[in-house]
């Protein structure tokens, strides 16, 4: 009896897996935010293009420049959410085979802590926009 209680029910599979899929659409938004905000910087150089016409001047260099980093780095750090995701998938399965499940944020705080600099980041470009 004690050995059986110690095993995962079908519930914490499924509990792991629709957690694992929460993160997967989490990195997903996060990636789709930054392509986003690169084709956005694109677009404000074709308007400024069109509007200004081929003699006027350009938008600041590091306007375009910054704008399609951030995209790059949010894409990035989406496909990095989705491959923590995964291994914290793994790990919890193998954890719940065994019977010897311990609670670990550390992946939580990692990304939480990446979104926040990027947040960070993105405020202070805005204000200086």
């Amino acid at each position: 009896m004690e050995e059986n209680k110690n095993k995962a029910s079908a519930a914490d599979y499924l509990a792991n897996e629709r957690t694992f899929l929460a993160w997967v659409r989490t990195g997903m938004g996060i990636m789709a935010f930054g392509f986003v905000v690169v084709k956005f910087s694109l677009f404000v150089k074709q308007i400024s293009f069109i509007l200004n016409g081929e003699d006027a001047p350009e938008l600041p260099a590091d306007h375009g420049h910054s704008s399609a980093l951030v995209g790059i780095i949010l894409v990035g750090l989406g496909v990095v959410a989705i491959l923590f995701s995964y291994i914290r998938y793994r790990s919890t399965n193998k954890q719940l085979e065994t019977g010897n499940y311990t609670h670990s944020s550390l992946y939580i705080s990692l990304l939480t802590a990446a979104i926040l600099l990027i947040s960070v980041f993105l405020v202070y470009y805005l204000i200086r926009s």
